[in-house]
């Protein structure tokens, strides 16, 4: 089928092109945009020179998926034109994703959600799929009452000048600054901008996204969103509040089981997740599984994914692949 992927000079649309290759995605046409600064440009596809076109011009293209990573302003301004025009979106950007209209999935925890009148699809936050990954199966089977989550969040989350803050940083170089302050041997708790409420955006996404996703508002979360100096993905400290008592080897063996989770949990060999070696794997890790011992039914856990993957590229296409598979293009 013919594909856009829009935005797709950017950090998010250069992993859907290397994800849409490796899980062999049936693109016949592949129809590179983003921004007219881009236009004339060129990005790989399968080993070939892909030219970059314009937004109208892909909207003109006749294809039947269009994935966006091109910014919300782009996706309130094109992704109903192209929805209009024929094609399904998927949305990478946060523009739809608390619409009541527009479903917002990870493809493992709710494609039933899924219905073949929606058009344009919402990819959630990166921070929230890998939460909901893990979230989502021991919710059903114990109850969550209360989710406390500090995030520890990679600088490719920000962007390519945020990238080029830390390597400038790193060799002493003067630059651009993506952030107001060094992010290189630093922590900065201020991820997106701040709410009259004193939150960030991200961390009230971490708060709305997920009880969408799960189909219940009566979870309480609450969120701290730190930007941390490494490149490899983002990492959460978890602590969960269950309705019932969870046993560990249960909670463990119920997460290793669950697809798209790759358990990594053993104090004896020093075995847990880090975002050094989530980077370009499309999996989410969990670890440092333990019983929280201030609270009765209270868990702590560790989460870590590549957020430019699972995050972000791999998620979108793996609800393309589950609209291939509904039939519905």
């Amino acid at each position: 089928m013919k594909v856009v992927v829009a935005g797709a000079t950017g950090m998010v649309g250069a992993v859907m092109l290397k994800v849409l290759e490796e899980r062999n995605f049936p693109v016949s046409e592949l129809i590179a945009a983003a921004s007219e600064r881009s236009v004339g440009t060129s990005v790989l596809f399968k080993g070939h020179q892909v030219p970059v076109v314009s937004m109208q011009t892909a909207l003109e293209s006749g294809a039947e998926l269009a994935l966006f990573s091109a910014g919300g302003q782009t996706s309130l301004d094109w992704a109903p034109r192209f929805a209009k025009a024929g094609m399904r979106v998927i949305d990478n950007s946060s523009a739809w994703r608390m619409d009541p209209a527009v479903p917002l999935i990870v493809p493992e925890v709710n494609a039933h959600a899924l219905e073949v009148h929606h058009r344009i699809i919402s990819n959630p936050n990166c921070s929230t799929i890998q939460l909901v990954m893990v979230l989502s199966p021991l919710h059903r089977l114990w109850g969550i009452k209360r989710v406390i989550v500090s995030t520890y969040q990679a600088v490719t989350g920000t962007g390519i000048r945020a990238v080029a803050q830390l390597q400038n940083e790193r060799i002493g170089t003067s630059g651009t600054m993506a952030y107001n302050y060094p992010i290189d041997l630093n922590c900065i708790p201020h991820c997106d901008s701040f709410l009259e409420n004193g939150y960030t955006k991200e961390e009230m996404k971490l708060v709305n996204e997920p009880r969408k996703i799960m189909e219940d508002a009566s979870i309480g979360l609450t969120a701290t969103a730190v930007r941390v100096p490494v490149t490899g993905g983002h990492s959460e400290t978890v602590n969960i509040e269950f309705k019932t008592k969870p046993d560990l080897p249960s909670l463990r063996k119920v997460l290793a089981e669950t697809p798209g989770i790759i358990l990594q949990d053993n104090p004896d060999t020093n075995t847990y997740p880090m975002p050094r070696y989530a980077e370009g794997k499309n999996e989410v890790f969990v670890g440092r599984i333990r019983a929280d011992e201030s609270m009765p039914n209270c868990v702590n856990l560790w989460i870590v994914a590549d957020n430019l993957r699972k995050g972000a590229a791999t998620n979108a296409i793996q609800i393309a692949e589950q609209i291939v598979a509904n039939g519905w293009v």
